[in-house]
């Protein structure tokens, strides 16, 4: 009876013994290993929280580069959006520069331009070129530079800024008279001529180099020739720069007197960037003039303004003789 008691505790001892702090069965701690370990590797080994912590690490930097990427992606696209669209614009310019070259030929050619061996100025077809176009009033030819058109007066001063003879869209239009001005040229005290200074220096784009001293003095001859094969041989007088597209004082055809013509040159002479070096002497025996006008870009949208007398005034004026026709 005692014995079996005995039995009955120890078994009972054993029994408890597991439960004893700190002690897990065999059987129990290979699930407990196992458990841990399952619950480690959820946990990214090292405690809970721990992939979490390397993703944030991990992610930034993946983001960061995809947004590098795709801003690369934009800079590339636009940046050849950009060249494209700076070849078509370069290409056009110079295929509408082409055909300004091709207009300007075609007319020399059919006005059969010539040079009057005893005077020295230019001979003009202008029945050739009334077949053409009936506004045309005269021809201008300035010798040492390129500028050697038909002049054109038409209704109002915008018909020929972008049209050629023939009525076509022309980047250049057409060298024309100003509408107010009295046809065929010179009859007016001033005569206003325009014309535009294209980039690749065509139609009145020398001109404006002429603002510098040591390039208008190489300017000695300008011939106008009217529609009746009236030849009027003239010199550069000076040349001023307007700081915007329009002066009040520049269009004015026609004085109340003499002197208020010539205070009117005297004006324009104050301002000169370019000049004869006896303008003034000149401009008091003056009793007529051309003034060509073209762009001028050194101030932002300017003009260039060129004044013309004939050469028989300009010598009148000095005393000297002169063999020119007017």
């Amino acid at each position: 009876m005692g014995k079996h008691s005995r039995s009955n505790v120890d078994a009972d001892s054993t029994a408890a013994a597991p439960r004893a702090a700190g002690y897990v069965p065999a059987t129990s701690a290979v699930a407990y290993a196992s458990s841990v370990q399952a619950d480690r590797s959820a946990a990214g080994g090292n405690g809970g929280g721990g992939r979490s912590r390397r993703d944030d690490r991990g992610e930034k930097p993946r983001r960061r580069g995809r947004g590098r990427r795709v801003l690369s992606t934009i800079f590339l696209v636009v940046g050849i959006a950009l060249l494209a669209v700076a070849g078509y614009l370069y290409f056009h310019a110079q295929s509408e520069y082409s055909h300004q070259r091709q207009n300007n030929q075609k007319l020399e050619k059919i006005a059969n331009v010539k040079t009057d061996k005893s005077t020295g100025a230019p001979t003009i077809d202008f029945a050739a070129l009334e077949a053409v176009n009936n506004d045309i009033v005269g021809w201008i030819d300035v010798e040492g530079t390129t500028i050697n058109f038909p002049v054109y007066q038409g209704k109002n001063n915008t018909q020929y800024l972008r049209h050629s003879a023939t009525g076509e869209y022309s980047i250049g239009g057409r060298v024309f008279m100003d509408c107010q001005n009295t046809k065929p040229g010179m009859v007016d005290a001033q005569t206003l001529i325009y014309g535009h200074h294209l980039n690749d220096g065509q139609m009145f784009a020398p001109l404006d180099d002429l603002k510098k001293q040591a390039n208008f003095d190489k300017i000695t001859t300008v011939w106008y020739v009217d529609r009746n094969n009236k030849a009027y041989e003239m010199e550069p007088l000076l040349l001023y720069i307007i700081k915007s597209d329009y002066d009040d004082d520049l269009r004015t055809f026609n004085f109340a007197s003499t002197d208020e013509f010539h205070t009117y040159l005297n004006k324009m002479l104050a301002k000169a960037s370019a000049k004869r070096s006896d303008a003034a002497q000149i401009i008091q025996g003056t009793s007529h003039v051309m003034t060509l006008v073209t762009c001028n870009y050194d101030f932002g949208h300017g003009r260039a303004v060129l004044l013309c007398v004939p050469k028989s005034e300009a010598a009148a004026a000095t005393g000297q003789s002169s063999g020119s026709s007017s």
